[in-house]
């Protein structure tokens, strides 16, 4: 995940032992990850571990093969933890402990494809971290479900689950919906009341789901505290999804969650202050990241209750991205004394 837009980027020569400007921030929003990633390997175990740090290792080794293929020095592109900080982003993202493969096919489209083909830190257009793990859910979307109900912290299939030798018996009996997947899978006719009333969801599934957004949250606030990201892209990610989230409910209760459903049992919280706020694949302008925020929100409403899956954060930065040289052509503003029209 890059934290330098390419404006700022510079081909001076740099020290092999000079640390980016960049590095500090990187750090920070790792250290910001803590409280999410505690809650999720408290919840699930340490599958979420594995996952990050069989993620950051391909990322730190695709980003020196890539690098030393350009012919770039290695050190100083290591240093500014864009590789590392996008291992973490995608290893939370993934169910706990995923196939090491699983991880190497994602960090190879995040790391090789996502960033250094397009020239590397700061030239990315699209969030690497969500280009990985969008090809993982439409490539292998058996593996993307195995989101099992809450572990311990040491299960008796882990080491199988991460070396992907575990029989396709015991992975299809792991498997297990995520609230927001069980309530758009539930039967016709089924009332929401009922629906809750039945117990659909194993012992502590909906408690952990929320805990893990509040932890989400909180980290996300120390962003904030830290100047790290701005307010913007959040809130009118989160807005305009409540707003919209809304409407659906108000419209048919039984068919569509409720916003507090969407808030704090997915990747909404994650998405807000962790993926969408990456400065280089978003607006810049003030008024360009709260269109950017505000479109991310409602195609993750969108994507949720009418498209094929239960979660769609990656989707809706993605396809914001794409929007995101028009967002910044029509609001970045004009200098103090310029008429309109006038460069």
């Amino acid at each position: 995940m890059s934290m330098l837009h390419a404006s700022q980027a510079t081909d001076a020569p740099v020290s092999m032992t000079s640390t980016s400007p960049t590095a500090p921030l990187m750090r920070w929003v790792m250290a910001a990850t803590l409280p999410g990633i505690i809650a999720m390997t408290a919840w699930f175990g340490l599958g979420v571990l594995s996952n990050i740090v069989l993620a950051a290792a391909f990322g730190l080794l695709l980003e020196s093969v890539v690098l030393r293929l350009r012919k770039r020095p290695v050190v100083p592109a290591l240093n500014d933890s864009s590789a590392l900080l996008t291992g973490v982003l995608l290893g939370a993202s993934l169910p706990p402990a995923s196939p090491w493969w699983l991880i190497g096919v994602g960090m190879v489209a995040a790391v090789v494809i996502a960033k250094q083909l397009y020239g590397g830190l700061g030239h990315n257009p699209f969030n690497p971290a969500m280009v990985g793990y969008a090809l993982l859910l439409v490539s292998f979307p058996a593996y993307m479900t195995l989101w099992a109900p809450p572990q311990p912290l040491i299960s008796d299939t882990l080491w199988a689950q991460i070396m992907g030798t575990l029989p396709a018996t015991q992975i299809d009996a792991l498997s297990g919906a995520t609230p927001l997947d069980a309530f758009k899978q539930k039967a016709d006719g089924l009332s929401a009341a009922q629906f809750w009333a039945s117990d659909p969801l194993p012992a502590g599934t909906l408690n952990a789901w929320r805990m893990i957004s509040l932890a989400w949250l909180a980290g996300g606030i120390l962003l904030l505290a830290k100047r790290i990201i701005s307010w913007h892209i959040p809130a009118a990610l989160l807005g305009s999804m409540l707003i919209l989230a809304a409407l659906f409910h108000l419209l048919d209760a039984d068919q569509f969650a409720s916003p507090t459903l969407h808030l704090l049992t997915g990747a909404t919280l994650f998405g807000a202050f962790f993926i969408a706020t990456d400065p280089v694949s978003a607006a810049t302008s003030r008024r360009g990241k709260l269109l950017y925020g505000a479109g991310i929100g409602i195609l993750i409403v969108v994507i949720r209750n009418l498209g094929g899956y239960p979660d769609a954060v990656a989707f809706g930065v993605l396809l914001m991205n794409l929007c995101v040289p028009l967002i910044d052509l029509y609001t970045v503003p004009r200098p103090q004394g310029h008429y309109r029209g006038v460069p």
